[in-house]
């Protein structure tokens, strides 16, 4: 899974990057943070006919036709396996595709019995693009009630550069991918789960984090920082 990112480029950076436009009330600075969680807030990169936006999203996804927000608290990830087939996603991934770049993202180790974290990045320095689904919600019951903007991220088997660390990985994406991950159509299903596979070898390096990542309530960019093994 992939429950914990850190996200500190400015969202006109990260714009320029995806070759995309700033939504409107988008803040170009941004407010970094380097322990983002479910339910905070996530920069996406979508096509809707009309050029690459990029757009803030809540992440945990709420399909439009559900009644309750709150299934979105459990969405945050969706498995790659079955996203074609699970309700919840399958229309999403059918029409709503996003990129969602970050710095990078932690996961915890558990094989000595302890929760270790470590904190994932490219092997290239630039920000990681990762594969998500987006979708709009509203409380119908609530007259003129305002839009949610929810997103998730799709996780896949892991590749060799998670070191057996965690038996999921984020689906990461290349540059010669994302264009056909925003774009494809209808008939192109088989080339999209194509990507959806453990990004390569030498891709992402790693190190041991301090376990203050573990709380949210937690944030700097010491978070990020490498710590010596007790």
């Amino acid at each position: 899974m992939c429950g914990r990112i850190a996200l500190y480029t400015p969202p006109l950076r990260l714009a320029r990057l995806l070759e995309a436009a700033l939504a409107a009330g988008i803040d170009p600075g941004g407010e970094p943070s380097w322990n983002v969680g479910p339910q905070a807030t996530l920069f996406g990169v979508a096509d809707r006919g009309r050029g690459r936006v990029l757009d803030a999203y809540r992440w945990g996804l709420v399909p439009s036709w559900v009644k309750d927000a709150s299934v979105g608290n459990r969405m945050f990830n969706a498995r790659s396996e079955t996203v074609t087939t699970k309700p919840s996603f399958r229309t999403a991934f059918e029409h709503h595709r996003l990129l969602v770049p970050v710095d990078g993202f932690y996961e915890w180790d558990r094989r000595s019995g302890e929760k270790v974290p470590h904190y994932f990045t490219r092997a290239d320095g630039a920000p990681v693009v990762l594969a998500g689904l987006y979708e709009h919600w509203r409380d119908r019951s609530v007259p003129d009630a305002p839009w949610l903007q929810t997103c998730t991220v799709l996780t896949t088997t892991p590749g060799p550069d998670m070191d057996d660390i965690h038996d999921r990985m984020p689906v990461v994406l290349e540059p010669d991918a994302r264009e056909l991950w925003l774009s494809a159509g209808d008939d192109e299903h088989d080339a999209l789960l194509t990507l959806c596979g453990p990004a390569r070898a030498g891709t992402l390096v790693h190190h041991r984090v301090d376990r203050r990542v573990g709380s949210v309530k937690n944030d700097g960019p010491e978070l990020i920082d490498a710590v010596a093994a007790t």
